[in-house]
């Protein structure tokens, strides 16, 4: 048996569920910090483990060229490599490979591009390839290789991208190993066209993945625009299946999309905010950078359990930023972790509650994030 999703309640067409993989269970809906190389930045795997998440997400793209697939097989897996005993999934480097505008060349191969860290090498990764790379890194949850396209753009483009994108799922998925506990999943590509992203679909259904992605979102649109392709995209979807976001997002996107019956996310979002001095708190954001806080005494979130809320006061994080301090970085980026971790037992509660669409209309009322 490779992956096992359970539904375990609805609230309309939001869902509770559980995905069983081979490092463990995942509670959905679920929100994935993003460890991009092996590492959440600024942040432990302990610390990541303690804001409640049950999954991390690595990168194909670049681990393969630091440290190495091979090398990480060789220290005995991602798992062991980076201390992280949880689910790990893996983007299939598709998305990065589209922001190397100008360094890369799309074939029905695959992806060659050249790479900024390592002198400029030139890399071919084709669908095997990723998926031999997942393999070897050892992630409960491969990606399939596509092309995500930059938004807005024509349909013809569209069009010839998706079907490419749907040949290269067939080779991924030729390309993958089952084992007890493992699976892949498809990404649905189209970009904003209903016609494209319903042929994505059937082409993706045919083929049988475990868990089914969205992606070529949140890369421009309009949030009204998003829903619109959710709303058309998820009912044609298998509903034993998981279903996961790709990239996404703001907490108003997370509780609409759930609304939309959305299982998975990961967004770089809540670390890099961190990094940079904001604080996701209930009812909106803090710019701990401003210099209205330097005497504030009140914690950032009195709702709020983590280390940062539970020790520091706004001024002590005001002053880490102000002063440059590390710390800062690292109490930030836990906090905005909690919280979005907070966020999601939210959302599974009012599912099992059977309360969602109030909690949904009552976030958008009153939440500013």
């Amino acid at each position: 048996m490779a992956l096992k999703f359970t539904k375990l309640q609805e609230c309309e067409r939001a869902r509770l569920g559980m995905l069983a993989t081979a490092h463990g269970e995942i509670s959905t809906p679920c929100f994935m910090p993003v460890g991009t190389c092996g590492t959440v930045k600024a942040l432990r795997p302990e610390d990541v483990a303690a804001t409640g998440a049950d999954i991390m997400l690595g990168n194909t793209y670049h681990l393969m060229l630091r440290p190495g697939a091979e090398l990480v097989a060789k220290m005995g897996g991602l798992h062991k490599f980076i201390n992280w005993d949880k689910p790990i999934l893996t983007d299939s480097g598709g998305f990065q490979v589209m922001s190397l505008a100008g360094l890369r060349k799309i074939s029905e191969e695959g992806a060659l591009f050249q790479s900024g860290v390592d002198g400029g090498k030139k890399h071919v990764l084709t669908p095997e390839r990723s998926i031999e790379i997942q393999h070897l890194l050892g992630s409960d949850i491969t990606m399939c290789l596509d092309e995500c396209l930059p938004w807005p753009v024509d349909e013809r483009d569209a069009a010839a991208s998706m079907r490419m994108s749907m040949r290269w799922a067939k080779r991924s998925k030729d390309a993958f190993a089952d084992r007890a506990g493992y699976g892949i999943f498809g990404i649905v590509q189209g970009s904003m066209f209903r016609n494209l992203r319903m042929e994505s679909v059937a082409a993706l259904v045919d083929i049988g993945f475990d868990g089914y992605a969205i992606g070529g979102l949140a890369i421009g649109e309009k949030q009204e625009t998003m829903f619109e392709v959710l709303d058309y995209t998820v009912d044609a979807l298998p509903k034993d299946k998981p279903r996961y976001l790709m990239g996404v997002g703001k907490p108003k996107d997370i509780v609409g999309a759930v609304l939309r019956g959305i299982d998975m996310f990961d967004c770089v979002l809540p670390t890099r905010s961190g990094r940079h001095g904001q604080a996701f708190v209930r009812g909106g954001t803090l710019n701990l950078n401003n210099a209205k806080f330097r005497d504030d005494p009140a914690p950032l979130d009195k709702k709020c359990t983590c280390p940062a809320c539970a020790n520091y006061s706004r001024a002590y994080l005001h002053h880490l930023f102000s002063s440059g301090e590390i710390l800062g970085y690292t109490l930030l980026s836990q906090h905005n972790l909690w919280h979005y971790q907070d966020l999601m037992r939210d959302i599974r509660r009012a599912i099992s509650e059977d309360r969602y669409a109030e909690f949904a209309k009552e976030f958008f009322k009153t939440d500013g994030r």
